[in-house]
């Protein structure tokens, strides 16, 4: 036995913490090693809190995704009041925050979450995302000094999440950062959300991904029916919008829309699951769902 597997076990919390786009749902898949947090190309594609438990054999680290943290002004959604609600709360309760940032740029948004993020306890890991799209590289190692100075961080690391270049490092010192202590989830455990949820989550990805100019924030996704009988998973779901003009969108002509997500969230969904799936989709209006809170915890968004 070597002396890097007679180490101390460690285990501990991380939140993933960032504005909105900055790669944290595809930092999580990069660290565990497959898809569970879903990701689009659109602000506050991630509306829940995803934990995610990467295994290694001196260690546990237990991730948490959160909702991008965004200005909400005066007469924000309940949606939007919900998201930044959940985003905040995780912060408080882990071992280290890992703070996500372009490379390409901080913004002013980015120095917010900075400043609130120096008041709470525990240790800070600011990451520089996206280092792989940085045209002058030269620029990265002043905003790393600048940003070790201003907020004062445990660490400052440079990653790109889509192209897993210095995740190792990341994972290392991570470890090193939360505290010895026995593993909290089994070894077969990936997360502690539901088969349903998962499923869930899979199909509002395609929704997003192909509507999202269509529907901002109007669409979500409540699974009706889960259930395994032999080789095949059975799913049925319902994709709420707030109007029926919505809902022809999400149709498309003749069904086009409709079937290609379907089609799209059946792949990822036999993929993670690794059986047959038969999926069945509806689409249905619930007015003003994303403004109303009893409607919202209806669906499943529940701090």
């Amino acid at each position: 036995m070597t002396e890097q597997n007679q180490s101390p076990y460690r285990c501990g919390y991380v939140a993933l913490i960032g504005r909105p786009n900055v790669g944290k749902s595809t930092l999580l898949n990069a660290l565990l090693g497959q898809k569970l947090s879903i990701t689009a190309h659109k602000p506050q594609t991630t509306r829940h809190q995803i934990l995610g438990v990467s295994h290694y054999d001196n260690g546990q680290l237990v991730f948490v995704d959160t909702p991008g943290l965004h200005a909400a002004p005066a007469g924000a959604s309940a949606m939007n009041r919900y998201l930044n609600r959940v985003a905040e709360a995780v912060s408080q309760g882990v071992d280290v925050v890992a703070w996500l940032l372009d490379a390409r740029g901080i913004t002013d948004a980015d120095l917010k979450i900075g400043e609130g993020l120096r008041q709470r306890h525990g240790k800070l890991f600011c990451v520089l995302n996206k280092t792989d799209l940085v045209t002058d590289k030269a620029t990265l190692l002043p905003l790393s000094a600048e940003l070790a100075e201003r907020f004062d961080p445990d660490e400052v690391l440079m990653i790109s999440a889509q192209k897993g270049k210095g995740l190792e490092e990341l994972r290392s010192r991570l470890l090193a950062a939360v505290p010895e202590g026995p593993p909290v989830f089994g070894e077969d455990e990936l997360t502690d959300r539901s088969e349903r949820f998962i499923a869930t989550e899979f199909i509002r990805e395609q929704v997003t991904r192909r509507l999202h100019q269509e529907l901002p924030y109007a669409s979500t996704v409540e699974i009706e029916a889960f259930q395994r009988e032999g080789p095949v998973l059975h799913i049925a779901a319902v994709i709420w919008v707030e109007r029926e003009g919505q809902k022809g969108i999400v149709i498309g002509q003749r069904g086009a829309t409709l079937k290609g997500i379907g089609t799209a969230a059946r792949a990822t969904l036999e993929d993670f699951f690794a059986c047959r799936v038969n999926l069945k989709l509806w689409v249905k209006v619930k007015k003003g769902w994303s403004d109303d809170e009893r409607s919202l915890q209806q669906l499943g968004y529940v701090d």
